[in-house]
């Protein structure tokens, strides 16, 4: 199955995202990839799949992203966007979209859209209480039909409603609403996954969602776009 490559920019939860990686690799048994954590753009682009973990401020993940080898890994993350199979996580997600109001920030424009601070003043919880910001904690999503009314590959068997960990101030919010492939409620309906071509994405963390997350990796590891 050839290679992953787990992007380094200096920003990513790197450690946990390559490990859950590697974990769900090694349930797909001799058919397993080989994953690495890398900053090499030769190795991206030699890659047959790359995963884009992103993790604090987008303004300071892009700005490494965008100076990491004089430029040379954001091509090769572009060039990996147009033609192989590519997972964002988190505020790799966010970066996916073409701007984002946390500081101001253009993204990447892989999927046509905009990144919004949570604004839930007026939205109160069951128990009367506010939504506190961040959103830090488990919480459901709900699959949004893909292509032909069905749901994404990549949620392949992982029930609908199923609870994923999140952490976040800022949400995706999509031009069109089919490249909203999962969503999530805290105070306001939400996309939590993107989905365009050969690009899957999350909100949420996989690798922190138990065997739910685990299964979104081996999933995206077999995904053929």
């Amino acid at each position: 199955m050839g290679r992953v490559a787990v992007i380094d920019y200096g920003m990513g939860n790197l450690r946990s995202v390559s490990q859950a990686v590697m974990h769900a690799a090694q349930g797909l048994g001799g058919a397993a990839p080989e994953v690495i954590v890398t900053a090499d753009p030769a190795a991206v682009r030699a890659a047959e799949r790359v995963v884009l973990p992103g993790q604090g401020a987008m303004r300071d993940c892009m700005r490494e992203l965008r100076e990491a080898h004089d430029g040379e890994l954001l091509a090769a993350v572009r060039e990996a966007a147009a033609s192989k199979p590519l997972m964002g996580v988190c505020v790799g997600m966010q970066m996916l979209l073409d701007h984002s109001e946390e500081q101001d920030t253009p993204g990447l424009g892989l999927i046509p859209g905009r990144v919004r601070r949570f604004r839930l003043d007026d939205a109160l919880q069951a128990d009367g209480s506010r939504h506190k910001v961040p959103q830090m904690g488990w919480n459901r999503v709900r699959q949004h039909p893909f292509r032909g009314g069905a749901v994404h590959p990549v949620w392949a068997g992982v029930p609908d409603e199923a609870w994923f960990y999140f952490v976040h101030s800022y949400h995706a919010a999509p031009d069109d609403a089919a490249h909203t492939a999962g969503s999530t409620e805290y105070g306001l309906r939400f996309t939590s996954a993107v989905a365009r071509d050969n690009i899957f994405a999350t909100q949420f963390h996989p690798e922190k969602s138990a065997a739910h997350g685990l299964a979104l990796y081996r999933n995206f590891l077999s995904w053929r776009p």
